[in-house]
């Protein structure tokens, strides 16, 4: 079973992914770009832009997602692994901005405004890096199973209605 989360920054969907597997007993699939970024020493703001001028990045980053998504019993959690892995089950998990910003400020040791501002800007460039190198709208959320606001359960409740959600895909 492969359960793909996705959603925008500060969504939720790391916490999320790694409540299903704990509920579920699956892997977790969690690769980032921070990552990446932290890797070669500079932001992640600075690595989104160098994607955006070096499309390979990208692809190569998909590539081995999918690679490690291959083996199956895992929970992927990107913002394309929804598009990039046939997946039994697929969550778009979201959040308002202010919630989403108040989490990147305390993960990311940001002001708020600050935070709300990265957010935007991440959100946008994804978005336009994502159309214009695979035509996905990471916005278009009809391939989604499940839609579950963070903002009003905890990732145990989110978990628990997923797993309802795979019981009632099962039975059909």
């Amino acid at each position: 079973m492969i359960i793909a989360v996705s959603g925008l920054g500060g969504s939720g969907k790391d916490t999320l992914g790694r409540a299903i597997a704990k509920e579920l007993g699956l892997r977790v699939v969690c690769p980032t770009f921070k990552t990446l970024a932290e890797d070669e020493g500079i932001s992640l703001m600075e690595f989104q832009e160098k994607a955006k001028n070096d499309p390979e990045i990208d692809r190569k980053f998909d590539d081995a997602l999918k690679r490690e998504c291959s083996a199956g019993d895992c929970v992927v959690t990107t913002w394309l692994g929804p598009w990039m892995v046939e997946a039994d089950l697929r969550v778009w998990v979201f959040a308002s901005e202010a919630v989403r910003a108040l989490r990147i400020a305390k993960r990311d040791n940001l002001s708020e405004s600050d935070a709300l501002m990265h957010i935007k800007k991440r959100d946008a460039d994804n978005r336009e890096r994502y159309l214009k190198l695979y035509g996905i709208d990471i916005l278009g959320v009809e391939r989604f199973d499940v839609a579950l606001n963070s903002g009003n359960y905890s990732p145990e409740e989110m978990a628990s209605i997923v797993a309802e959600a795979i019981g009632q895909k099962k039975k059909r």
